[in-house]
Order: structure tokens, then C-alpha cells, then sequence
């Protein structure tokens, strides 16, 4: 049989598929140096993606038939689901979205049984420090991580030969410091508080958006966090913990979406138990999509390299602070404790909110000033550090730097130039 051949085609260059976009890419404005990830974050294209895909099916969340309501009831609840296996939630714990981690420690103060004793340290972010009832207990400011195992003992053993045994006790402290940056020995202060019958609530605001947080790994029994802070700055944050407290307490608010029953008579009502017992109202939809989006990308990602390039952007900050003969460092612990991506620090003989002003007018680059809403700990650390260094010229207040995706070395290196030659 004759072959027939068949000529052979020019090669065609078939183009390579575009690159798509990096979901831990944050979201920013050319020429501006973002270095407040502390306060707000940017936010990340995860969120952003998420927000935009769901934007047109928008509706109503358990409370309609029709097809969006139903994909938008789908989506919160698969959010819950997503959150909560971000933190490690174990079976039984209650994921309850919320507005921030101030919203969220505020829900479980209100929720405490009566007579619980609440032990917090002084160098909490206001957020962990305000909302506890009258009775709270208040450890110094420790000296390094050990310290703050070693009083949390010797307080929780004084609390068991209190009068009234047997009434509840909550632990309350940060993961890591939002005026430092040090992260605080979480696993530790847990294993102390369960010894000796109480509970733990950790404020993981600051802790979460650096490194993976995980409450059975932990043992911890309550968790908040903030959206804003997780690069998801859609309005939401998150409790995370232990059921029995929180089916047991009044609905943080009274509403539609929180109950089983309102029956004809004044107060005939039953309440909802689990989330729903305190999430009264239409909840923020989006911002639970959103914020299940960072955490389902954080899950995804490689957390130690994120980790470690943080890690090496900090030590370049530091060791370019601390070439500057008239910058002095804030810390608590050690300067070699481990810490996230937060520096605060002042400039001797410079009024702070001046060179914070400064520093956007004639550099775009944003710090924070002030004392951080931890008004007790930024003014202990500015006392010890005019002690430590023996100036007389520091100011009353400070500024903070504070780092995370997308800050590059060429940010860190701008604010280091521009502090070298403030005018």
C-alpha cells in the first residue's frame, strides 16, 4: 500500500497560560510604604478574589429559599468550617464570627460564669484588659518568658487558696505583644492554667497573621482573632473555644438569628445554642468569606519560608535601628526572644507623632505613633528605656513599624534612610 506523506507543519508557539495571581499578594497604592500591618493590614488578593466572586450572588444567610441565599448560607457556614480548621478548633468548640478581637473578648467576658476570676498581665492590649469584670487579677509586666510562667503559678496557686474555691478562673494573654512584637509562651502558660483548673483565652490578633496557631496543639481553650489584622479587611473577627460557657450565657445580643422560639408572652424565648446563640442579626457575610480565604491561602502556603523571610526583614530592621545613635528599641523580654514583625521604638530628643508626620510628607511611608492602645505597657517600656540608656531626652510616646506580606527590603531600608536624615 502507497504511504502518503503528510508535510510536516510549521511549529506554532502556542503562548504559556498567564500566571495567576498570588493569593497572599496584598493589595496597595504605588509609591506608598505600608509599614502598620499592626494595626490594619492590606488586604490580600485572597480576599479580595473571594469578596469579588461572591458579590453577585449577595443575599440574605439563613433566612431564604431561593438559589443566592442558599449559595450565600452555604458559603458562610463552609467560612466557619474554614476558620475554624485554620486555628485547629477541636470538636465541641463554637467558631462565632464577630466584628474584631475587642468584639471577641468582650462576647466571652459577657459570657463568664458567675464569679469567675479573669488573671491577666499588664502588658495587654487594652482590647484584654478593659472588658474583665471588677475582682480581675493583674500580673506585672514579667522580665522575660519564664517570668510570666513562674507568676502565673504563683498567682493561680494563691487563687486556689482563696476564699471561695472552686469558682471558675479564665487566664487571658497575648500570643504576641502588639507594642513589641515578642511572642509570649503560650503552650507553657496553658499547661499552668489547666494544672491548676482554670481556663485560657489567648488574644491572637497580632500572633496569627505570623505564624500558624493551632488550640488543640496548644491546648487553649478560647482564641480570638481579627480579620483586619489578617489581611481580610472586611469587618469580621472570630471566638473560637469551648462550648459550655457560651451556650450557657444570654446572647451576647438579642435578636433575629439567635433564637428557637419567641412565643406570644413578653420574654417567652428560647434561645439558640452554638454560634448562632450569639451572632444575632444579618451577619457580615463578606467578611467571613473574605477572612476564610486568607486563612484557606495561609493553609496553603509554605508558612515556614513565609516565616523565615519575615524573620530576616526583622533583623534588618533592627540592626539598622540600632545603628542609629539616637533610636532607642522598646522591648520587654530579652533583645534575642522571639518575636513577630513589630518594632517600636522612639527617636531621642524628637517629639514621635513630629517624625511620624514626617515620615509620610516627605517619604510615603506610614508607621504608627502613640502608645498603641497598651497605654500601661508603652509607658512602662519608655521608663525603662531612658533608664537603660540613661537619656533624659526620650519622648512620652512612640512610634512602631510593624512588617508582614509584602513589605519588601527595600521598604525597611527607606524608613532606616529616612530616620538617618530627618532634618
Amino acid at each position: 500500500m502507497p504511504v502518503t506523506l503528510v508535510p510536516s507543519l510549521p511549529a506554532v508557539d502556542t503562548p504559556p497560560a498567564p500566571a495567576r495571581p498570588d493569593p497572599l499578594g496584598v493589595l496597595g497604592v504605588p509609591g506608598e510604604i505600608n509599614l502598620d500591618h499592626a494595626a490594619s493590614a492590606p488586604c490580600a488578593r485572597a480576599a479580595a478574589d473571594a469578596v469579588a466572586e461572591l458579590l453577585p450572588w449577595y443575599a440574605s444567610v439563613h433566612r431564604g429559599a431561593g438559589a443566592l441565599s442558599r449559595r450565600c448560607t452555604l458559603a458562610y457556614e463552609r467560612a466557619r468550617q474554614t476558620v475554624g480548621d485554620f486555628v485547629g478548633a477541636r470538636a465541641g468548640d463554637h467558631v462565632i464570627f464577630t466584628r474584631n478581637t475587642t468584639d471577641s473578648v468582650n462576647l466571652l467576658a459577657r459570657a463568664l460564669p458567675a464569679g469567675t476570676t479573669v488573671v491577666t498581665f499588664a502588658g495587654e492590649h487594652h482590647a484584654n484588659l478593659l472588658p474583665w469584670p471588677r475582682g480581675s487579677v493583674r500580673l506585672p509586666v514579667p522580665a522575660d518568658p519564664a517570668g510570666a510562667v513562674r507568676a502565673l503559678a504563683a498567682a493561680l496557686a494563691e487563687l486556689s487558696r482563696d476564699a471561695r474555691p472552686g469558682l471558675p478562673v479564665l487566664v487571658a494573654v497575648t500570643g504576641a505583644s502588639n507594642v513589641t512584637g515578642e511572642v509570649w509562651p503560650v503552650a507553657e502558660l496553658a499547661r499552668v492554667a489547666h494544672r491548676h483548673g482554670a481556663r485560657i483565652l489567648v488574644d491572637a490578633a497580632q500572633l496569627a497573621p505570623h505564624a500558624p496557631v493551632d488550640l488543640a496543639a496548644l491546648d487553649v481553650d478560647y482564641l480570638a482573632l481579627s480579620g483586619h489584622k489578617l489581611y481580610a479587611p472586611f469587618g469580621t473577627g472570630v471566638l473560637v473555644g469551648r462550648g459550655d460557657w457560651l451556650d450557657a450565657a444570654a446572647p451576647y445580643l438579642a435578636g433575629g438569628g439567635a433564637t428557637s422560639h419567641v412565643g406570644p408572652a413578653t420574654h417567652e424565648v428560647r434561645w439558640a445554642t452554638g454560634p448562632a446563640r450569639h451572632e444575632a442579626g444579618t451577619p457580615n457575610l463578606l467578611g467571613a468569606v473574605a477572612l476564610a480565604a486568607v486563612c484557606a491561602a495561609l493553609a496553603g502556603a509554605d508558612r515556614a519560608a513565609l516565616h523565615a523571610r519575615e524573620q530576616a526583614l526583622l533583623s534588618r530592621l533592627r540592626r539598622g535601628l540600632a545603628a542609629l545613635p539616637d533610636v532607642v528599641e522598646l522591648r520587654t523580654f530579652p533583645a534575642d526572644a522571639p518575636r513577630v514583625g513589630i518594632v517600636s521604638f522612639v527617636v531621642a530628643g524628637r517629639d514621635s507623632a513630629d517624625v511620624a508626620a514626617r515620615l509620610a510628607a516627605a517619604h510615603r511611608i506610614g508607621v504608627r505613633d502613640g502608645l498603641f492602645c497598651a497605654h500601661p505597657l508603652a509607658r512602662r517600656l519608655l521608663s525603662e528605656a531612658a533608664a537603660r540608656t540613661g537619656r533624659t531626652d526620650l519622648p512620652p510616646t512612640a512610634l512602631r513599624a510593624s512588617l508582614g506580606l509584602g513589605t519588601t527590603e527595600a521598604d525597611v531600608d527607606a524608613l532606616l534612610t529616612a530616620l538617618a536624615t530627618l532634618p
